[in-house]
């Protein structure tokens, strides 16, 4: 991929995002999706940079890049810490040879132990490790295993998550077997006494983080917060500031698609529509939207369970306030969803809202279906 290039397009993505939904404080950006680590350290310079000149950025800003162990190098990470990068995010899933096999990783474990000495090394001192558990036939005992090594390597934050069986993957196609309910609990249990123990609080349903070393960006989506997404496939959500609609938007999804549109294009919209695309504007004028692939308003009915989906997932207990002024809803609206979970023992309420039970907490899906 032509790496100015497409540096250059996400500028102009964010400038168009800028135009339509307003400028405002940025206090995250996380690098991540496919392999942000192939790029040079001048490459993120310059973006982070154009990033600064269109956008007031927080100067201490958690600026976050994800990095395959297959992909690291020690004069990448070098120039990435130097162009502003100030926390890395590294892929291992797995310290296992034949599971990292069967998840078709391209690392093995030594390469996954050298992607942080190499972190360090470059002067990193925020990393986060991501670690998955619930894998084929994995056992109790290889699973706490697997975690014991990612504690050693004493991370500031772990993302330890369930392997989730995606559609359109080799695996949703042809499902392995993997372990039970009851297994998956245990699993569960006592892999959050021994991140406990090595004094990893969990603020949220799969991360774990040393005192005061939360992911700001992670949590600015549970708490339902804005936020640009630019690049190929990318995610935002945003409030426009005109009407007070909460918007999610999705960029062109393929690199070579995203990489065509050209800020200065004067072409119809619609000679570009693909099969199931959502046309956002059907003009034959340059749009301020050329970047979006999809744009879906949330309809007012639909933003409890928007709210829910997310918030739900922190150990903090829901805020009335907190709702209210990020939905524009009154908290009124919830009442007969929490009566009902309140009689099944899965909430409880607090002064300002309300808070999961232990089995709130265990039944969450439960509780989240409830607002639908």
């Amino acid at each position: 991929m032509p790496e100015k290039q497409y540096v250059d397009t996400l500028l102009k993505d964010l400038r168009q995002d800028i135009a339509r939904y307003g400028a405002r404080p940025v206090q995250s950006i996380f690098m991540g999706g496919g392999t942000p680590s192939l790029f040079s350290g001048d490459a993120m310079k310059t973006l982070l940079d154009g990033i600064r000149t269109l956008l007031p950025l927080d100067t201490d800003a958690e600026i976050t890049l994800e990095a395959n162990p297959g992909t690291v190098d020690n004069t990448h990470f070098v120039g990435y810490r130097q162009a502003g990068i100030n926390r890395l995010s590294i892929g291992i899933q797995s310290f296992d040879a034949a599971q990292l096999k069967t998840l078709g990783r391209i690392h093995d474990s030594s390469q996954a132990l050298n992607a942080v000495s190499v972190a360090r090394n470059a002067g990193f001192d925020n990393i986060n490790l991501d670690i998955m558990h619930g894998l084929p036939n994995q056992t109790v005992d290889a699973a706490m295993q697997d975690l014991q090594q990612a504690i050693d390597c004493q991370p500031t934050h772990l993302s330890w998550y369930e392997l989730t069986l995606e559609p359109n993957t080799l695996f949703h196609r042809h499902p392995p077997k993997t372990p039970d309910g009851d297994t998956l609990w245990v699993m569960q249990e006592k892999g959050k006494s021994l991140l406990q123990q090595a004094g990893f609080l969990q603020y949220e349903v799969s991360a774990y983080a040393q005192p005061n070393k939360q992911c700001q960006h992670n949590l600015t989506y549970w708490r339902f917060g804005d936020y640009y997404g630019i690049g190929a496939g990318a995610h935002s959500k945003l409030t426009d500031p005109r009407t007070g609609d909460i918007v999610r938007l999705t960029k062109y999804k393929q690199p070579k698609q995203y990489l065509e549109v050209r800020d200065d294009d004067s072409t119809s919209r619609r000679s570009r529509v693909k099969p199931g695309m959502t046309v956002v504007d059907n003009t034959t004028t340059k749009c301020a939207d050329d970047f979006v692939l999809e744009r879906r308003t949330l309809e007012k009915a639909a933003l409890p369970f928007e709210y829910m989906l997310n918030v739900l997932r922190l150990q903090a207990a829901v805020s009335r306030t907190h709702f209210e002024t990020t939905t524009g809803l009154s908290f009124d609206v919830l009442q007969p969803a929490l009566t009902e979970l309140m009689t099944k023992e899965l909430i409880t309420f607090t002064p300002d809202g309300f808070t999961l039970t232990d089995h709130g907490h265990r039944f969450l899906n439960d509780v989240v279906s409830g607002f639908l």
